[in-house]
């Protein structure tokens, strides 16, 4: 038994969580800016977050109590990974990633409630690590590709299995309004390569696996993109769900946690 662990933490070393920022976006006194988050406190930021900022460190912190959250980042472009871990659907490492589009309209936040489109009957969870890019780029290498990535969050990419099935694309299946639940937080600096990614659906955890065991790295995923569409700031890519997934019920309850980064509470209905 000690060799086999030995073994298993040889293939996923602990992850050191250690100086993580965690940037927000809200609105406080009709004023909507990013922001610092720490110990449920807000120092507001002055600039770009993905180009030139400081911190407004003259500024009094802000309780976060006292904002509205909106959204971390307002993308141009959404895109998706499927059949990303051997335990939900393996893709062949060695081919380019299968990739989707979901649509910005698709993004909600943690505690919004996902309003099932009238014929939807087969809505499924998928808890996800989702990248955030971080400057304009376009046919880059991989190397090229890792600093492009500005940071992480949380999201759920809920699916229509159906009409993932039977539609010309999966333009309902993944895209339909509130179907993007994503984290208020980006995280960065932490090592989204071997972090632990969490589903609960009532509190019952269904899904619990490590980044590490990505088919496709985030670094080779935004490459590939990046040869066929300019990347630009703020957008996102959701890397894949580990596990297999069910339907879910009105009122059902998902929660997608990543240690370190954060976590996105969505309830559903019928």
């Amino acid at each position: 038994m000690k060799w086999i662990l030995g073994c298993l933490a040889s293939i996923v070393p602990v992850t050191v969580i250690a100086d993580v920022e965690h940037f927000v976006r809200y609105e406080h006194k009709g004023k909507i800016q990013h922001g610092l988050l720490s110990d449920k406190k807000i120092t507001p930021i002055t600039g770009n977050i993905f180009d030139e900022y400081k911190l407004e460190s003259d500024s009094k912190p802000i309780n976060e109590a006292d904002v509205s959250y909106l959204l971390p980042t307002v993308p141009e472009k959404v895109f998706a990974v499927g059949m990303n871990y051997v335990s939900h659907s393996a893709s062949h490492p060695d081919l380019p990633p299968p990739l989707f589009l979901k649509l910005p309209s698709s993004l909600i936040l943690s505690g919004e409630k996902i309003h099932a489109p009238f014929d939807a009957r087969n809505v499924h969870f998928e808890g996800e690590l989702v990248i955030v890019i971080g400057k304009e780029v376009s046919k880059v290498s991989q190397e090229e590709a890792e600093d492009a990535i500005f940071g992480v969050t949380v999201g759920n990419d809920i699916t229509e299995r159906t009409w993932q099935n039977n539609d010309l694309q999966w333009l309902r299946a993944k895209a339909s309004d509130g179907f993007g639940p994503i984290g208020h937080t980006i995280a960065r600096g932490i090592d989204y390569n071997n972090v632990q990614l969490t589903t609960r659906v009532n509190g019952d955890i269904v899904h619990q696996e490590n980044t590490a065991f990505m088919i496709h790295s985030p670094r080779k995923v935004v490459s590939y993109l990046s040869h066929y569409f300019t990347l630009k700031p703020g957008d996102l890519v959701f890397m894949g769900t580990p596990g297999k997934t069910h339907a879910l019920s009105d009122k059902d309850r998902v929660t997608v946690s990543i240690k370190g980064v954060g976590s996105v509470t969505n309830e559903i209905r019928f």
